[in-house]
């Protein structure tokens, strides 16, 4: 399906709209390309491993950079997902947050927004790891070696599955921000509304999709009724360069379903 005529959301909130760089069936360049006159923000998802890498080179950072400045556009840069900060092996750690340094190296020419970052659990649910102490102990050294190549409040903490009170501690004592994904609250069961109150003044970026059958990620059309236009009217009172609103879609038929969601609120 083709969906060449989606409207443009550009500088229509008081925050920065944005998606993910994997809505075409292209690479990271030709989907910037595609949504620069579309969104305010793109969220570059990047992957650095062994195996795979989808890391841009020193040209391609050139022309990201040219594109924004054209384009009135900031990039969120979302730090690799394969990395355990809080591991038992101080190795693992270690090279964990020597990943996250070469994405933040490469891509500081674009003076990013953000960085969003996960504290995987050592397991799935509501604790995280057997052994809590340790788990969080190593995420504050984690933390500590970041902070010496980024800004504190640049670096987005992401709610994932476990109660964020579990690590707001972390982000409150190296002065973090958050990264509210209400996507992966509404998923596990969290009221999205007790997160807005608790850290929204924390929050500099967050992830917005839809729960379908029990997959996330989906169109903002599988949004609870209400969620939405309490999220728009929560946020209303900042600047459009305060926050990022990322619609965390990875499709050109969800992302054009949620322009039309959206839409209603211009």
């Amino acid at each position: 399906m083709n969906f060449k005529g989606e409207q443009s959301l550009k500088n229509r909130f008081p925050f920065r709209l944005g998606t993910t760089s994997y809505i075409i069936p292209a690479e990271l360049l030709p989907n910037v390309m595609f949504l620069a006159d579309k969104v305010d923000d793109i969220e570059l998802v990047l992957f650095e491993s062994d195996e795979f890498t989808n890391l841009p080179d020193t040209a391609t950072v050139q022309m990201l950079k040219e594109t924004a400045k054209r384009s009135d556009l900031t990039y969120t840069i979302h730090l690799p997902l394969d990395t355990w900060m809080g591991h038992e092996d101080a190795s693992v750690r270690e090279r964990s947050v020597d990943k996250c340094l070469r994405v933040i190296e490469r891509t500081a020419p674009l003076l990013p927004f953000a960085y969003v970052l996960h504290f995987h659990g050592d397991q799935r649910g509501e604790i995280p790891s057997p052994d809590l102490e340790r788990w969080i102990d190593g995420h504050r050294r984690s933390v500590e070696r970041l902070l010496q190549d980024v800004n504190s409040q640049d670096l987005c903490v992401e709610t994932l599955d476990y109660p964020y009170t579990v690590i707001e501690d972390i982000i409150s004592d190296y002065n973090l921000s958050v990264c509210l994904d209400i996507g992966h609250l509404l998923l596990c069961g969290y009221a999205a509304e007790d997160y807005l109150d608790r850290y929204l003044t924390r929050t500099r970026v967050l992830h917005l999709h839809g729960i379908e059958e029990g997959h996330d990620h989906r169109s903002l059309s599988f949004l609870p009724a209400g969620l939405l236009t309490t999220l728009i009217d929560r946020l209303g009172n900042g600047s459009n360069n305060s926050r990022v609103l990322t619609m965390e879609i990875f499709d050109e038929g969800a992302f054009s379903q949620s322009l039309d969601v959206l839409g209603r609120f211009v």
